[in-house]
């Protein structure tokens, strides 16, 4: 039986591979991104998510453990549907979800081994687990605004562009 001091290192071995993935997915959907909020705010995000790999890297150090990526399989089918969605051009509403779905994995990730680095009584790690859930938290709430007026301004859109037809 894996003890929890085990569980949290193959965990922060996952979640360091997802955060190594998002680095290199971030600039694609980036890039797909039509609004510039969106564009904007993913890039910013890329931005954090390279931090997030750098303190990880020290909650590793912190464990006496070398960081070591555990593939997160997870990460990989979220970003699987993110690039679907990339080459239908579905448009900044299914971005958004998509990049959600992924923020929604992060936070639980970051809330369970922040949980686990508290019940093991490491506090430095504590404190940098929860300094990167509150920026996913954030960001998720920050994707919540988007999408509201993301899809309220395609909705006007496509009803402008219903009643030109009808006209």
């Amino acid at each position: 039986m894996n003890t929890l001091r085990e569980t949290f290192i193959r965990e922060l071995g996952d979640i360091y591979d997802a955060e190594k993935q998002l680095v290199k997915a971030l600039p694609k959907m980036a890039k797909a991104a039509e609004n510039d909020q969106l564009r904007e705010g993913i890039e910013k995000h890329l931005e954090q998510t390279e931090e997030h790999v750098q303190r990880l890297e020290r909650v590793f150090e912190q464990f006496g453990e070398k960081a070591k990526a555990k593939k997160c399989k997870a990460m990989m089918g979220l970003l699987e549907e993110g690039q679907e969605l990339i080459k239908e051009k579905a448009g900044d509403a299914a971005l958004i979800a998509a990049a959600q779905k992924v923020e929604h994995y992060e936070i639980a990730s970051y809330g369970s081994l922040k949980s686990w680095a508290e019940l093991l009584e490491e506090n430095d790690a504590v404190e940098l687990l929860e300094e990167t859930l509150e920026e996913e938290k954030n960001t998720d709430d920050k994707l919540t605004e988007m999408a509201e007026s993301v899809v309220n301004v395609q909705e006007n859109e496509e009803d402008q562009n219903q009643r030109r037809k009808a006209a």
